[in-house]
């Protein structure tokens, strides 16, 4: 499967970081339901919040199971990108 930025090729049970925007807010305390990415909210003047959910996640089968979540919260789905591959941890 290729990626958006054409970056490379990519398979469905690799690790890798994901950045999803959804509108509106979430409470930084869902991180841990939703793979321990990092959350923030940004408010720009005149506009709505919209939420970043940032990190590292298993598969996709864990990046569905996040936008699973995030529809059953009846968040808005912005945009969803991957990032890169997680790299190997050494040791």
């Amino acid at each position: 499967m290729k990626n958006a930025g054409n970056r490379g090729s990519y398979t469905f049970d690799r690790p890798g970081y994901y950045r999803v925007c959804v509108q509106g807010r979430l409470n930084e305390n869902w991180a841990d339901r939703l793979g321990g990415m990092r959350i923030t909210t940004d408010k720009s003047e005149g506009q709505e919040r919209v939420t970043t959910l940032t990190g590292p996640l298993v598969d996709q089968a864990e990046l569905a199971g996040v936008l699973n979540a995030l529809y059953e919260l009846h968040l808005s789905l912005l945009s969803v990108e991957f990032l890169g591959e997680v790299e190997p941890k050494k040791g």
